[in-house]
């Protein structure tokens, strides 16, 4: 009796040990989301989790209800459940286009310095499935992109026709550049071209952090023009940091000392339409108004682009270009993030002065974040709705003909089993009802999918502004 009384205690003991390790585990996610910040406690809770996951693994790839993991829940750090924090249209929402590679459509890439650009630029020319794929050959730095069966190029972007505006043109040159230069490249028509316009965003202190290096290492971008309203700026209007041939081997504090610094929020400045504000004249209006037009103005373009992408979110990026121009992607977008910005220790004082110089990009990254995950959760909602009605239809369709093959087995001496008047009834409303039938017969969708409450686009967008 003692025997078995001990022996009871302690399988009490270890399932209550157990419940405060689960318990711990789950505060650690809780209190401290960051990876950064309790490198040590994640370990430990994945390390558990692991540990826990190997008794009830279904596959590789597959929840327990037979549901496919989602591949773009994890691999950035984000949140399953996203809180918006801006209001949108659903114009601003719903981002698809009809792009027709065939026809006269053109995507233009706006290219900022420092945020993943060349990467995203390269996947453009070599790692999309097309009926025609860019021609791109090995010493050459610019692949052909034509579209079936013309020779006319489908793609405006550093690796198909150049830098043909500029070195890293921004929204005023390339508004104004693209339309003429596709115009001299092939022939006029009768029609003008559809322009599609898309870009990269990053966080602003790792990007700032990665100009830094990239210019300490030498590099310059002397061959910018920065034409606006006609013209390039002069040198009062736009003086140079450094006296020599570049700025190799400044330090942190050097770069950040320089009023002219075109790195201090550079992507509020190239997403902006700069004729508003007098170009690179800044004697026109005081400074807090003029980044406040600019703001604005970048905020005004981006939601108008076809595309824009954050370097923060590989997977999702890619996901949201397919979606939007019905393309494809041959390889996986991968997340990288070991890059020289991230290997600069950077104290926190530090940090904060480089949020303060950059705060206009700042707001407009958050912004931007704001609204790329509201569409990429739009768009997820959608692609899951759609699967739903299929396996409705083809369940309906699966018991319509098995009420077929049934009629067709009957004897025409066998008589059907009488009924009573309410299983006719019932019957009746069960076929009244086939979608509420299927409904009910399905396994639950992950709860963060919330599809009964955004059944349709208007009910998301109630739910964000009550959220």
């Amino acid at each position: 009796m003692d025997e078995k009384s001990s022996s009871s205690s302690h399988h009490r003991l270890l399932i209550v040990l157990l419940m405060v390790m689960l318990f711990g585990v789950i505060m650690v996610q809780y209190v401290c989301p960051s990876r950064s910040e309790c490198q040590a406690l994640h370990r430990l809770g994945s390390w558990f989790n692991s540990g826990k996951a190997t008794g009830t693994r279904v596959g590789d790839s597959e929840l327990p209800d037979g549901f496919q993991k989602d591949p773009y829940i994890a691999e950035d750090g984000a949140m399953a459940r996203f809180v918006p924090r801006f209001n949108f249209t659903k114009e601003d929402l719903n981002r698809v286009v009809d792009f027709n590679i065939k026809g006269d459509d053109v995507i233009v890439f706006l290219h900022i310095q420092k945020t993943g650009g060349t990467t995203f630029g390269r996947h453009l020319v070599r790692n999309i499935q097309l009926e025609r794929p860019c021609e791109c050959h090995a010493g050459q730095k610019k692949c052909t992109c034509f579209r079936p069966g013309k020779k006319e190029t489908w793609l405006f972007s550093r690796f198909s026709t150049g830098w043909s505006c500029g070195l890293h043109a921004d929204w005023t040159e390339l508004t104004s550049c693209v339309p003429s230069r596709m115009d001299s490249r092939e022939a006029p028509r009768s029609l003008p071209r559809n322009y599609y316009y898309i870009t990269i965003l990053r966080d602003p202190v790792s990007r700032y952090l990665s100009e830094w290096r990239h210019v300490q290492r030498g590099a310059t971008w002397k061959a910018s023009l920065h034409v606006c309203d006609g013209r390039s700026p002069t040198l009062s209007e736009l003086p140079s940091c450094y006296s020599g041939d570049d700025w190799s081997g400044c330090s942190l504090q050097e770069f950040m000392d320089c009023p002219y610094n075109l790195a201090n929020n550079r992507q509020t400045r190239m997403l902006a339409d700069l004729s508003l504000v007098g170009c690179y004249n800044v004697s026109t209006m005081s400074e807090e108004e003029r980044w406040e037009v600019l703001l604005e103005s970048a905020k005004r373009n981006l939601r108008g682009m076809a595309f824009f992408g954050l370097t923060e979110y590989q997977r999702k990026t890619q996901y949201l270009f397919e979606r939007t121009f019905n393309l494809e992607f041959i390889a996986p977008f991968t997340q990288l993030n070991g890059t020289r910005a991230s290997s600069v220790e950077v104290p926190p004082e530090t940090q904060r002065r480089i949020r303060q110089l950059n705060r206009w990009d700042v707001e407009l990254y958050e912004y931007a974040r704001d609204l790329f995950l509201q569409r990429f959760q739009l768009a997820r909602q959608q692609e899951r709705r759609q699967a739903r009605e299929r396996r409705q239809q083809e369940r309906r369709r699966l018991r319509g003909g098995l009420r077929t093959n049934q009629g067709r087995q009957l004897k025409p001496t066998e008589t059907p089993r009488p009924t009573n008047s309410r299983s006719v009834v019932t019957e009746e409303r069960r076929r009244e009802k086939p979608a509420e039938d299927s409904v009910a017969s399905e396994v639950p969708l992950p709860d963060w999918w919330d599809l009964d409450e955004n059944s349709t686009l208007e009910d998301y967008l109630d739910n964000v502004e009550q959220w």
